[in-house]
This record gives structure tokens, sequence and C-alpha cells, in this order.
């Protein structure tokens, strides 16, 4: 189950179409490509367990670059495109990779990474090279396009996305497997959502992140079809389904959420019935938001819960969420324990720190520190999300523990207001969170994107409010709002709300990282 084995049978069927260019990559060229960058890696002296960096858009030799280093045994970290060049520099530094690849579309930051980055033997880039980088492609070529001699399994080892602080590697221990081993991961796609050579998998968020990263990967074990989009835009992915037959797809929230803020015309312009099954994960999703694209697209909505670290894995169907709606399914891989602050496990129906047991083990990299605070006294370990779960056992999340704010000793959990918020026809956007207060510590804020920008202003403000207090309690719901044109939402969904909450911290303690 690698590309390998499909360039031998079916060496010409596409491994997968970068969607905007329409450039396709064969599982032939897959092969050879990837074959020929491991071959590039062994000439420089990485051998197994040696690390890479990877800082691309979501370009066309993205899987070839990432097969390579799978295929030589090593570790490669994926990195988002949009950070600094610090950011990217502390995240290769800490890594310990050895060469770092990139594109001309990113030298911006390229010269300050090469100053920044001593200790890497060689800086690569791919559509032209600048200073301090070598060209890629000119040296790719001149390999063999054959297999290295000592093939086997690497894999990845991501950064948590910074959302909440500086992001954390997740090395979790290679074990060397013969190359084609299946993963755990494999096994879910083919169980879980009838993954198969037929499928055709649309991927629309960037592929450095956690999810696309891994399961086109696992499509292309399989021999399926991958579309790539090199952006997300509502209208496109609607189109992209029909023109591609799409069986299967993994999408964000927010995703769902501009789709259905197209115009109904729109909406009903395209043929979708080839989807089979569409996968969301990575944000909590709105009650509503969920009821209305089952009612549009059909029970072919799946749902998972899970983290870079990889220590569970929850999932349900559409069917199973229809009846216990609010839910992300009940674990598959790990078992959960919902903890309070003192540490006791809680029964079913109580709010607690989700933990789990019996997962794959993990560590941050150069952190133990954080690696010890993600584990509590009988070795379970958590991500830090609060939630709880009903008699079924079924997982519900409420927020992240970091999120939480604390107004006059009350707990809340903005995700609620984000949630009810975001269904509001003015609203494309909305982030929650506390801001100072001089009597309660702190207070909710809420910042909008709103649809249209004119519409921005007290009236707007005063309607959300309004909005929001029919359904939450008034302590839940902001005592003021601002606007802004975009929110920094990072493509994978996740929202930086730190970049947000940071200006009106300014000046005080800050009980919240």
């Amino acid at each position: 189950m690698y590309p390998g084995a499909h360039a031998a049978s079916t060496p010409d069927k596409p491994a997968y179409i970068m969607s905007g260019s329409g450039r396709v990559v064969t599982y032939r060229e897959l092969d050879e490509g990837s074959n020929r960058i491991a071959q590039l890696f062994r000439s420089l002296g990485l051998t197994k367990g040696d690390s890479v960096a990877i800082q691309l858009e979501n370009h066309p030799d993205y899987y070839k670059i990432v097969w390579g280093a799978q295929r030589a045994g090593l570790y490669y970290t994926a990195i988002s495109s949009r950070l600094t060049a610090g950011e990217t520099a502390y995240i290769i530094n800490d890594c310990g990779a050895r060469v770092f690849i990139t594109s001309r579309y990113l030298e911006k930051n390229a010269a300050e990474v090469a100053a920044e980055t001593p200790k890497l033997i060689r800086r690569y880039m791919l559509d032209g090279a600048t200073a301090g980088y070598d060209a890629f492609e000119p040296v790719v070529a001149a390999q063999a396009p054959t297999p290295i001699a000592d093939e086997c399994e690497g894999g990845d080892m991501l950064y948590s996305s910074g959302t909440t602080g500086r992001p954390k590697g997740v090395r979790v221990p290679l074990d060397f497997a013969p190359i084609g081993t299946p993963s755990g991961l494999l096994g879910l796609v083919m169980a879980l959502y009838q993954g198969n050579a037929d499928a055709v998998y649309l991927s629309p968020a960037p592929l450095y992140h956690a999810a696309p990263l891994r399961f086109n990967l696992a499509m292309q074990r399989l021999g399926a079809t991958c579309i790539i989009m090199e952006h997300f835009d509502a209208e496109d992915y609607l189109r992209l389904v029909e023109k591609y037959k799409v069986t299967h797809s993994q999408l964000v929230p927010t995703m769902f959420v501009r789709m259905l803020k197209l115009e109904p015309s729109v909406r009903a312009r395209y043929d979708l019935s080839s989807l089979k099954v569409a996968i969301h994960a990575a944000a909590p999703c709105p009650i509503p938001v969920k009821e209305q694209m089952i009612a549009w697209w059909g029970p072919v909505i799946f749902e998972y819960y899970a983290g870079t670290e990889g220590n569970g894995f929850c999932a349900l169907n559409s069917e199973e969420w229809l009846a216990h709606k609010g839910s992300v399914g009940r674990a598959l891989m790990g078992i959960i324990h919902i903890v309070d602050d003192e540490g006791t496990e809680l029964p079913a129906g109580e709010s607690g720190t989700i933990f789990f047991s019996d997962g794959t083990p993990f560590e941050y990299h150069n952190d133990p520190d954080k690696t010890a605070q993600s584990r509590n006294a009988k070795g379970w370990s958590t991500l830090g999300d609060i939630g709880y779960v009903d008699a079924e056992g079924f997982l519900y999340l409420t927020d992240r523990k970091a999120n939480m704010i604390i107004s006059g000793g009350v707990n809340i959990y903005p995700q609620e207001a984000e949630n009810l918020l975001v269904t509001h026809p003015k609203v494309a956007d909305v982030a929650v969170f506390g801001v100072p207060n001089e009597e309660f510590g702190e207070e909710v804020k809420a910042v909008v994107q709103p649809v249209n920008m004119a519409d921005a202003g007290p009236a707007l403000a005063e309607e959300l409010i309004a909005f929001c207090r029919q359904s939450l309690s008034a302590i839940k719901c902001p005592r003021s709002i601002d606007f802004e044109a975009e929110l920094p939402r990072h493509p994978t969904g996740k929202l930086y709300k730190r970049l947000l909450k940071d200006r009106y911290w300014v000046g005080h303690s800050k009980r919240i990282a």
C-alpha cells in the first residue's frame, strides 16, 4: 500500500490532480519522483530517523517530497506557509531538520530563515532558487528513479497550530516498518469511510495540516485519486464535486458555513449526488449548521474528534449524530475519561477535562514540561479540551480549557455563544473571548466578521446581542461587539483567538495564556 505498487498496476492513473491548474500527477510520476527524492536524502547522508522540514503552498510536488521522506524512513515536518520567518526558523531548529525545502512562492522570508537555521546541511527551493538555497528540481532529476536499498516507513512530526501559544512538535516513535505497511489511519479510512481504489477524494485545505496531509496519503496508499484545491472557494468546491464525481472529502465547519451562505440558486446549481462520505473535524460545528448540511447533502456527513497527538479517536455518522446532536462520537481508539480539577473521574453527564487512556503514546518534542502537563497521575493524556459523555458513551465538547472565561467567579465557555452567533444571517465569522473588567475580572466580548462590512456598527451589535440572549443566559452572551473585515482564522478552521484577545489585554495582567 504505497505508490510503487500502484505505479506497477495502474501507472497512468492520476494519483492527484491540482484543481486550479489542472496539473495531473500519475502514480508512475509519484513513484519515480518520490524515489528520486528518497535517493537524494540518502546521498546527503540522511539515515532512518533523521528529520526534514517542508514549507510549501499546495504545490504539485508536495506529495513527491512527502513520499520521498516517508520511503526513506525519515521524520518530515510540514510547516504552515502562513508563518513568519522567525516562526518558521523556530520549528526548523526545534525539530532538528537537516534539510529544508520551500518554494519561490514563499521566498519573501527565505533569506531570514536561512540566516536563522545554521544547522541545516541543505536548503532547497522549488520553481527557482534565491540566495542561500539550491534549486530543487535539477538536483532531484540527477537521482535514480528506483527505490533506495533500505526503504522503510517514516512518519510525520507535526507542530500544534499555536493558537494559544508557541507551537510544539508531536513526536511519535517510528518503528521503520517495511514500506507499504498499513497504518492505523488507513484501517479507519477503509472501515469507517469505505475508502478504496475507486474513491475520488476532494481535499480543500492546506496540505501542511495533519488531516489533509494524512488523509491524502491514506487515499494514495489505496490507489485512489485525490483532487487538491490550491485555495478553498465555496462555489468552486461544489463545482469540483460535480466535475470529478467526487466520492469522498474532508472539510472544516467554516467551509460548511460559507457554502450555506451562498445564494440558494448557486447551491442548487451543482450535482452533488456522487458524494458518499463528507468528513469534518478540527473545530466545533454548530448544531444548526450541521442540521442544514445533512438536510442538503443527505446522511453522508461523518465527524471525528482527534488531535495531531493521536492519543484518541472518536467518530460518528449522520444517523448517530441526529440521535445525539452535538456529539463528536464514541471512542474507536483509546478510552475516554472525564476528570475534574482534583483528578477525580466524573460520571456520565458531568463536564470535565477529557483524557484518553490506552491510546497512541506521544511526546512534545523538546518540551518535557508540556508532555508532563498533558498526563495525569494515572498516565492518561489530554489535549486540554473540556466535555462530557452521555450514558451511551458519546462524547460532547464544551470548549478548550484555555478559552474559559471567569467572570465574577462564574466559568463561561465561549463556544456556546460562537456557535449561536455564526448562525445569524449577517455573520460570516465570530470569535468570543474574555476581556478585562475591573469589577468581575473578565467580561464576554465578541469580534464579528459581518457578511457585509457596511452593516458593521452599533445597530448590528445590538441586534446580535439581542439574538444571543434569546437562546442563552445573559452572562454567556457578549456585553459588547467589535467588527473586523476578516478574522485571523487558520485555513484548517482553527481561530487564532490569541491574536484578537491580546489587543484587549495590553496593560493588564493576563489570566489566560
